[in-house]
């Protein structure tokens, strides 16, 4: 199958970064390198309106790198935009310029309206938002994205000059930060946002946030629940972590900020700036909670070549999780016919027990994905295949999912054979409380609902679940005789038994 190699590069206030993927004529892509040079254009632009020689120099020579690299992974097709701080600085076109040389490709100083088209491009390939409104925010080194959007309909974008390098260099003049530059900070955010959106600010249900503000505020928050997650990317952050986060930054000096565990020693010094605005962000659509997109501009880009190069299906027709969790096991070549049959038994017992036990809908979505995906962990080797699933699901690229959700998915599977959740196993003591209890009663019903397709032959249905205190009664209806499939209930129910602290038995 042939594949193409496309490169994207983000030329911002803060940093360069440059993305390479191979894609597939399927419009799946695979990330080969992400580079990534901290080169400041924007330093101290407020205050002189021009990109200083050293930023100038720093950025030549970040180019020349990504040149030698793009050629050296044979890239053919390549999207390249300068954003904020070429758009207000004098020497902007003389940069792009230097830089287009050097890369040996056009580079496009792009508007902020366009910015904000391309981080809504990367929402919409990531992210479920059917039938919700939601604010898309993209918070760069020079300027602040902001689109009201609506299912898959953008309703009003607009790009404020309110990024954490360009704050930084306006309100952060010492070490550590006074409370009367936070304060006039803060004042300024409110002032652009009412003037941006008036006094009446629209209503949203989830903020979408995407940048290396973002994306560093994940990891700070994720050191802080010491949790470990392969990536932040669908990570969600709550306002109250936002502030607990601030009041702790803004009492450190800039070495100790650069100490911060989870926080890059060079974005150190614009840090507070960035949470400053987003604090004030969420606090003034009156929400509570985001979710971190770590794509945006430079995956837009992609997704927009790939469109060009018509390399990319119908992109009207809604993403769907369950896709692609069929998609991930079907690559795993998963035994379709068994995973599929496992699923509908364990729905059947979680529809009967779901009000009893106070089981969420999204329980039942888990439950589905990991039922689905509970054996591909064969795709490496029969033996211990159950943890091997463990593995490649946290791993995997499943749309819908965030990484709290994945990891509570990759545990429901690994708990359908062998031994049961215990406290030494570290992803699953990592876990909270209720999310504890949730793997083991979903890790319950999944274990027993495998036991009974004990000859992969989709014999069983369980029809009807009979309740006598702790008594539960499964009613199955098969095809032929069972027995074989009910032995291998008998031997699987003990994790049910443990989680819904009952006794199991079976009739036909």
């Amino acid at each position: 199958m042939s594949k193409s190699r496309l490169a994207a590069i983000d030329i911002g206030t803060n940093s360069i970064r440059c993305i390479v993927v191979e894609v597939d004529q399927q419009g799946r892509y695979m990330i080969l390198d992400d580079e990534k040079a901290t080169v400041r254009l924007g330093e101290n632009l407020a205050v002189s309106g021009a990109i200083s020689a050293a930023a100038f120099a720093r950025a030549v020579d970040a180019m020349s790198r990504i040149r030698k690299l793009i050629d050296g992974l044979k890239v053919t097709e390549v999207e390249a935009v300068a954003t904020s701080a070429v758009r207000s600085a004098s020497n902007g076109e003389e940069l792009v310029a230097v830089l287009t040389r050097e890369l040996g490709r056009e580079i496009r100083v792009i508007s902020g309206d366009e910015e904000a088209d391309l981080v809504a491009l990367s929402v919409r390939h990531n992210f479920d938002m059917s039938g919700k409104r939601y604010m898309i925010i993209d918070i760069g080194g020079g300027s602040v994205e902001i689109m009201s959007a609506v299912s898959n309909h953008v309703e009003k974008c607009f790009s404020l000059e309110l990024g954490a390098v360009r704050m930084t260099d306006r309100f952060m003049s010492s070490d550590p930060v006074r409370d009367a530059d936070i304060a006039r900070l803060r004042r300024f955010i409110r002032t652009e946002l009412k003037t941006a959106f008036g006094e009446k600010q629209p209503s949203v249900q989830t903020f979408i946030c995407s940048g290396g503000t973002i994306t560093a505020l994940a990891s700070m928050v994720m050191n802080m629940r010491r949790q470990t997650y392969s990536t932040s990317h669908g990570f969600e952050v709550l306002r109250s972590e936002v502030v607990h986060l601030l009041a702790m930054l803004v009492r450190k000096d800039l070495k100790s900020l650069r100490n911060v565990p989870g926080l890059n020693p060079d974005r150190a010094d614009i840090i507070i700036a960035g949470l400053v605005v987003i604090d004030e962000l969420l606090k003034y659509f009156d929400a509570n909670m985001m979710l971190v997109n770590e794509r945006g501009i430079r995956e837009g880009l992609i997704i927009r070549c790939m469109k060009r190069l018509q390399l990319l299906p119908d992109s009207t027709v809604q993403r769907n999780w369950k896709e692609s969790i069929i998609e991930f096991a079907r690559s795993c070549h998963f035994d379709e016919p068994h995973s599929r049959h496992v699923a509908k038994i364990s729905l059947s017992i979680f529809d009967a027990l779901d009000k009893e036990f106070g089981l969420k809908k999204n329980d039942r979505r888990l439950l589905e994905a990991a039922a689905l995906l509970h054996d591909v962990g064969y795709f490496i080797s029969y033996n211990s295949h159950h943890k091997h699933s463990l593995h490649l699901i946290r791993h995997a690229e499943l749309f819908g999912f965030s990484p709290r959700e994945r990891e509570m998915m990759a545990l429901i599977a690994r708990y359908h054979r062998k031994s049961l959740p215990k406290k030494k196993h570290p992803e699953y003591e990592r876990l909270e409380a209720k999310d504890q209890q949730i793997v083991s009663r979903l890790g319950g019903i999944l274990r027993l609902s495998d036991g009974l397709d004990r000859r992969r032959s989709g014999l069983v249905d369980v029809v009807e679940l009979k309740r006598n205190e702790a008594n539960f009664c499964f009613k199955l209806l098969g095809t032929e005789d069972i027995s074989v499939e009910i032995f291998g209930g008998n031997t699987k129910k003990d994790l049910f038994e443990k989680a819904f602290a009952g006794v199991v038995t079976f009739e036909q």
